[in-house]
């Protein structure tokens, strides 16, 4: 399979190495007990994973275009040039006290004298999307102690030509900050344009958060989320999604942690601080990233809620990223961590006069978003992190014993590592065990029945982050390949068929920006104007959209199918639709066919549907095949992924 749209992303899809059968195959018959449930599917079973990497947040789901719009960058004007003849002193960059938060803004001085045309352009993150005959509204603070500039702001494409333009003048030369805002039609659209911001007029006048926004965010938000990107996992229709993160929540040190209390109330007044893939990888130093919490805690519940899954935060438990400082708090200091995550429970779920729900209130948000689930701590190890994790786990159980904690097992899937992890947090008896497996696809084909022998009354699993990888961990050469989609349809046959024991799952990392990534393979790419979805999307799709109620047994000669030639498969019954859905891998080089015998059904639609994705399709083919109570036959596309719908009457 080859993708490729507008020239912008093209997904090399490289061959499955399986072997080719020597004779022919009769069909293989496989027996589903459509009667006999194994076990219930959890609402929250497929979700999404969140994580400002790759540009996902600034730059990427949050539709700001002007980057460093409060200039509170490590360089204040980085983003920004100066165009034009500059004079001396007429711009400054200053600090002011009123808000430690967001201190530094600019000073433009002008003099009836000064013939000098001043202009400042921003660049944008790797340039502005910008659309045709589309709203586009501007705003800024400003201050002045006398009338006297105008503002005019014009967006250009790189060959400098106009694409739209409007004009602010300051309305209330007071000396005190002042909001103000503009919306302006363009003309024209680029997918990479800038901001020329003009200065007409003599006098003096402050400026800060020069902001542009389209007016076609999700839900018509004014500041809002990037819609295309959100309707992409809106269409997932996950059962939750995890945020922040991911290592944004460790921080590269505490510093650098994420603070949930900085993320929300009045957007000025919130805190940027330097996104820690800022410089990870030295295949690609990204200077320009941080966060500026635009998107805050506030909108991951608002999102959530719209997206109908059910909201999963991830708190710092007092460790920074092990791989990169390794600092940590010491145990007698880290109260104000575990107070952290009482107080974004009542943040979350207060009532609207309590102390933090009162905040949530005032957002306008005076209804609780219902969080039912927290994680303690992101891919953090060791005895230092089971210390820690014990008392987290014991405030906030004495506070909320509903709650359920998701609790780290490191960084892979095994060794020791994992192996103290696991046993600590089993004999804690914590409510939900993280595993995280990046690894080749091989590893997913020959790890399809990891959970078939998992003790089922202890800890649930969160298969949390995984993602096949085609070269190498974190190596910058990993593709979105056909072969590591397929490989991850087979291991999710292994998760859905023991989801009495895996609660949830979440592809990572989430998003990509075609100029802006630091890691891949990824699930959706994007550049500031498409939305791509990966093969690896389309396989997550389709087993979130077709999730089911009840797990049934599907066996050949009563063993479950997870791999005996080439073959890995599940199936749930639908209670709420009336289906019987099989999902089922064909891991070879060769067409094959295969008998379902169902047992316990009594009566069904004649006819049933086939959906298969392979190397040679784009997107998910459907095709109608014959159905009775009995059996169903289908013919299984040389390395494919299929999911089968029969009706239940």
């Amino acid at each position: 399979m080859h993708i490729k749209k507008s020239g912008i992303l093209a997904l090399a899809i490289s061959s499955l190495a399986a072997p080719a059968l020597a004779q022919p195959v009769q069909p293989k018959v496989l027996t589903i007990q459509a009667d006999k449930p194994i076990a219930s599917v959890p609402s929250t079973m497929w979700g999404i994973f969140f994580e400002d990497i790759n540009l996902g947040a600034d730059g990427g789901i949050y539709a700001e275009l002007v980057k460093n719009r409060s200039f509170e960058f490590r360089q204040p004007l980085m983003g920004w040039k100066r165009l034009g003849k500059p004079m001396e002193g007429d711009l400054l960059v200053l600090n002011r006290t009123d808000n430690t938060s967001n201190p530094r803004f600019i000073r433009i001085k002008r003099s009836l004298a000064d013939t000098s045309t001043w202009v400042l352009s921003n660049e944008g993150f790797r340039g502005m999307g910008i659309k045709k005959d589309l709203r586009y509204d501007f705003s800024l603070l400003y201050r002045a102690e006398q009338a006297g500039i105008k503002l005019k702001f014009e967006l250009r494409d790189s060959s400098n030509h106009l694409l739209g333009e409007g004009h602010l003048t300051p309305e209330t030369p007071d000396g005190q900050w002042h909001k103000q805002s503009v919306s302006f039609q363009t003309q024209a659209g680029a997918l990479r344009a800038h901001l020329d911001i003009w200065a007409e007029g003599a006098g003096t006048l402050d400026l800060d958060m020069l902001s542009l926004f389209p007016a076609d965010t999700w839900k018509g938000r004014p500041g809002g989320m990037r819609a295309d990107m959100i309707q992409m996992l809106a269409d997932l229709k996950p059962g939750f999604i995890r945020f922040p993160g991911g290592c944004i929540v460790e921080g590269y040190d505490l510093s650098t942690r994420y603070q949930w209390k900085k993320t929300i109330g009045p957007v000025e007044d919130r805190q940027l601080i330097i996104n820690r893939w800022n410089n990870e990888f030295a295949h690609r130093p990204t200077p320009d990233y941080f966060q500026t919490f635009g998107l805050g805690f506030f909108e991951y519940f608002q999102l959530a809620e719209d997206i109908g899954a059910e909201p999963l935060p991830i708190l710092n438990c007092g460790m920074a990223c092990q791989f990169n400082s390794a600092e940590l708090v010491p145990i007698d200091e880290l109260d104000p961590y575990v107070q952290d995550a009482l107080d974004l429970i009542e943040f979350a779920n207060g009532p609207a006069d309590s102390p933090w729900g009162k905040i949530r209130a005032s957002m306008g948000h005076p209804a609780p978003f219902h969080l039912k689930m927290l994680g303690v701590g992101n891919e953090n190890w060791g005895p230092q992190y089971l210390e820690r994790l014990a008392i987290f786990e014991k405030a906030l159980h004495s506070r909320y014993p509903d709650l359920h904690i998701v609790a780290s097992s490191g960084t892979d899937p095994n060794g020791e590592r994992f192996d103290l992890l696991n046993t600590g947090l089993r004999k804690m008896n914590i409510n939900l065990i993280d595993e995280h497996y990046y690894r080749p696809p091989s590893w997913f084909f020959e790890n399809a029945g990891r959970y078939d022998h998992y003790d089922r009354q202890g800890p649930k699993i969160f298969a949390g982050e995984y993602a096949a990888q085609s070269k190498a961990i974190a190596s910058p050469d990993n593709k979105n390949t056909w072969e590591t989609a397929l490989a991850e349809a087979a291991f999710m046959t292994g998760l859905e068929r023991n989801a009495g024991v895996v609660s949830l799952a979440s592809y990572a990392p989430l998003f990509a920006h075609v100029d802006g990534w630091q890691w891949t393979p990824d699930l959706i790419w994007v550049d500031n104007l498409h939305v791509y979805g990966t093969p690896n999307y389309y396989i997550q799709k389709l087993y979130s959209t077709n999730k089911g109620t009840q797990v049934l047994p599907l066996t050949e000669q009563e063993k479950a199918l997870s791999g005996q030639d080439g073959y890995f498969a599940s199936a749930v019954r639908d209670d709420t639709k009336h289906e019987l859905i099989i999902k089922i891998v064909n891991h070879t080089n060769e067409q094959r066919p295969v008998t379902f015998a169902l047992k316990g059904v009594k009566k069904v639609q004649t006819t049933a549907k086939q959906i298969t994705l392979n190397g040679d399709l784009h997107t998910p083919e459907e095709t109608t095949i014959k159905a009775s109570a009995k059996k169903v036959d289908a013919q299984l596309a040389p390395n494919s992924f299929n999911v089968i719908k029969i009706k239940l009457l």
